[in-house]
């Protein structure tokens, strides 16, 4: 009998390997060209196995240019980017999920749909604001928009919000707090999967972001890291294992996130849904 399930098991194991190595082979392929000479780089047919293995391609990397302060810069609008995104998506989502006013269901409809605009529409409109207010190649425009509300945050809470039982709200009134101390001291820490869910999906989506850095920022010493690394392509003409070895190093603080909140994340993802 055992043997009977195991058998029927195969198939499916097969398709995972199969599936995982498609996905792994990518990322150590670039693992091994960060690691090579440009000859072994660039050789036909290629050699996969770096030899020497270049650990100096890191170090040149950090030499060669102002890593750190686009790391910084990141780390900048990535954080308050996380900071603006929990606060102001998970009280609009309380008001939308706990909350009664005039309208909330079309308001609520109408949040949902902005989700179905492209960045690419509002690019513009947006840039014309910044401009006025003067906040154009500094690091403002790419983390304020944060603090006014996420569709996909607000919609994320608002699943998390609603699959509390009525119970705590009613006790937490009749203990005398207002609908701001339940939000506060109640719902919010008994949301910490949907939390850790949005905070990891908007560090990942402000890390990885250029287009509005390309549009937003001038200066060098302001560049984020991914067009940071970009601008320096002409530069390393001739050493691209040095921007492999560079886009890699980029990946470090998403993976550390990711680790850090991988069990709250993943509940989060299967209490909302997402796949």
């Amino acid at each position: 009998m055992k043997k009977h399930v195991l058998l029927k098991k195969i198939p499916g194991y097969v398709v995972i390997i199969i599936s995982s190595l498609i996905m792994i082979t990518p990322f150590v392929t670039a693992v091994f060209n960060s690691l090579k000479t440009y000859t072994q780089y660039t050789a036909v047919p290629p050699k996969w196995i770096p030899d020497p293995v270049m650990w100096s391609n890191y170090a040149e990397v950090w030499k060669l240019t102002d890593f750190s302060q686009y790391t910084v810069n990141s780390l900048i609008v990535s954080v308050l980017s996380v900071i603006g995104s929990i606060l102001s998506s998970s009280m609009i989502a309380y008001a939308f999920a706990r909350l009664r006013f005039p309208f909330k269901n079309t308001l609520f409809m109408m949040v949902l749909g902005t989700m179905m605009i492209p960045p690419v529409v509002t690019i513009i409109p947006q840039f014309i604001i910044f401009k006025n207010l003067g906040m154009l190649d500094t690091l403002m425009p790419l983390w304020v928009i944060e603090w006014l509300g996420q569709p996909f945050g607000i919609f994320l809470m608002r699943q998390a919000f609603l699959s509390i039982p009525k119970s705590y709200e009613e006790a937490a009134k009749l203990d005398g707090c207002n609908p701001f101390q339940i939000y506060w001291k109640i719902f919010l820490p008994m949301c910490k999967p949907a939390l850790a869910t949005l905070a990891v999906f908007t560090f990942m989506g402000k890390w990885n972001e250029i287009l509005a850095p390309v549009i937003y920022l001038t200066s060098q010493e302001n560049f984020t890291l991914p067009i940071g690394i970009l601008s320096l392509g002409g530069q390393w003409f001739g050493n691209e294992q040095f921007l492999v070895a560079a886009a890699l190093m980029s990946l470090i603080p998403i993976l550390l996130i990711f680790l850090v909140a991988e069990k709250y994340f993943v509940q989060g993802a299967n209490n909302s849904g997402i796949k």
